[in-house]
């Protein structure tokens, strides 16, 4: 066990882990930040991303001491009121249905709008190309980053 001072949503949060214990688990079982999800646990679903930086990372292979100082944004520290430009869009658009894959996908999108504020169709299909939706909402994924685009997120 180690301990770990982190920057998560903008405050420093202590936790005694094994130093090679996923992200994932420290927010969800450390810290009680359950809006990441755990979906396939080998990087390949997207429901567990967060930021780390500016990035869009996956917090199931994030190893907790490969994080160091670097700011670590979870879908609960995205905005303080659920008012993000991206969360707001995905309400209006109606993009949930079962809504478990929603908080990575949320998280991915806003990477790429900070990172790219006009995004093409073509760029907003690829950065979101990792991130699986069981319930086939991607249409409406599309249009909700679009629509957070042209709001300026």
């Amino acid at each position: 066990m180690a301990k770990f001072t982190l920057n998560i949503n903008g405050k420093a949060l202590e936790v005694d882990v094994d130093p090679s214990t996923p992200m994932l688990w420290v927010l969800r079982d450390h810290l009680k930040l359950v809006g990441t999800k755990y979906g396939c646990g080998i990087a390949q679903c997207g429901a567990c991303t967060i930021h780390l930086g500016d990035t869009a990372v996956r917090s199931c292979m994030l190893t907790v001491s490969s994080v160091g100082n670097q700011e670590v944004t979870t879908i609960e520290g995205l905005s303080e009121h659920g008012d993000h430009p991206v969360q707001k869009a995905w309400l209006e658009v109606d993009v949930p249905q079962c809504g478990y894959c929603q908080a990575g996908q949320i998280m991915t999108a806003s990477a790429l709008l900070k990172q790219n504020p006009k995004p093409s169709e073509t760029e907003i299909e690829m950065a979101m190309n990792g991130n699986i939706c069981r319930c086939g909402t991607y249409t409406r994924i599309k249009k909700a980053v679009q629509l957070a685009a042209e709001s300026g997120s």
